[in-house]
């Protein structure tokens, strides 16, 4: 199976490419390290490139940007790929805001660039793209809520599993990111119904692991370990830090889609995360790495909150789980933290 990767260098990417050449498949990976220019020195995957190239055999690196529409077309033109795993994407809400012209050309037109071309060139291929959680908005903060002494949880029992697929997208906040991912969202759903693409959409909730380069602005889970185990300055905006996301490993992301690529459902939407059993607050989550390590990073409390930002949200795994039941979730929040905590541990000063 020819595969295509975009944003092949960032944390859900580069975990695609090392699945699938593990599996021996020809992998061509796009990235221009657009995370550099976002996010500065800390947002540089060049390292994850280099690792790929020196361990994965059949991997091949394209300098693409998504927004080149010719050099998309042409990419699929010649690759002729049967399976199509879309993440790249411009992250950050408050970038959204900073840069919109850059966020909707990417996450938008970008994405609207590479259905075209895989409609054209490649319309037999599974197309997975990796949405967000986000395109729900703030819908999931007008929940009835109750505040707990570390978080806020579901007060109303629909919601006892998290947030279903069905949950609406529209007449509530977004930011600006929002928005322009529920565009490439509703994109890969549309060319399914109207072409007959073999799109499948995925909803990630927060999405982790070592590769990872976390930043303020983006990568909740790695940036807050790294932190920590420097005893830096974090700043918690809003919330009062009980703000509840549910982890989820990036290998479990992509066993996912490849579940999704060899059973495909045209325009099926999942949402993705971790679930209730992979959710915890933010200051749930300093105590945790606190008592494993015995560092914690010194906390400001900014009453000011992200727009658009989840005051509690998890994702309701129970449709993934029925379409796919040979998938499982095999990365636990306990394991998730102990490996970040291993990759990102400050070296020992000689």
């Amino acid at each position: 199976m020819r595969v295509l990767v975009t944003g092949s260098s960032g944390l859900i990417g580069s975990e695609a490419v090392r699945f699938f050449d593990g599996l021996g498949f020809p992998v061509t990976g796009i990235d221009n390290n657009q995370r550099a220019d976002f996010f500065g020195p800390m947002g540089d995957t060049t390292p994850t490139l280099r690792h790929l190239q020196a361990t994965c055999a059949s991997f091949q690196h394209l300098d693409l940007d998504i927004r080149d529409r010719l050099g998309v077309e042409r990419t699929f033109r010649e690759g002729q790929f049967e399976l199509v795993i879309h993440c790249a994407a411009q992250p950050s809400h408050d970038l959204a805001a900073q840069r919109p012209y850059d966020d909707f050309d990417i996450n938008a037109t970008g994405t609207l660039n590479l259905l075209e071309g895989c409609r054209r060139h490649c319309p037999e291929a599974v197309f997975i793209h990796l949405s967000t959680n986000k395109v729900y908005g703030d819908g999931p903060n007008h929940i009835r809520l109750v505040e707990l002494d570390t978080r806020w949880e579901y007060a109303d029992p629909r919601f006892l599993h998290g947030i279903p697929e069905s949950f609406p997208v529209d007449q509530c906040l977004h930011s600006l990111f929002g928005v322009s991912k529920l565009s490439g969202d509703l994109l890969a759903q549309e060319y399914a119904r109207y072409f007959g693409l073999k799109t499948g959409i995925f909803r990630g909730g927060c999405l982790t692991g070592p590769q990872h380069a976390g930043v303020e602005l983006h990568g909740f889970l790695n940036y807050l370990v790294r932190v920590a185990l420097r005893q830096e300055p974090y700043t918690v905006f809003g919330y009062k830090g009980k703000q509840v996301r549910d982890q989820i490993h990036a290998r479990d992301v992509v066993t996912s889609f490849w579940c999704f690529a060899q059973h495909p459902r045209p325009g099926e939407v999942y949402n993705l995360g971790g679930g209730k059993a992979n959710a915890a607050s933010l200051i749930e989550c300093v105590d945790m790495i606190a008592k494993k390590t015995g560092r914690r990073p010194r906390l400001t409390m900014s009453s000011d909150h992200r727009i658009g930002d989840h005051i509690c949200y998890y994702s309701d795994l129970r449709k993934l789980r029925e379409h796919f039941p040979d998938w499982e979730l095999t990365y636990s929040l306990d394991r998730i933290v102990d490996e970040l905590i291993e990759s990102l541990a400050v070296p020992p000063q000689a």
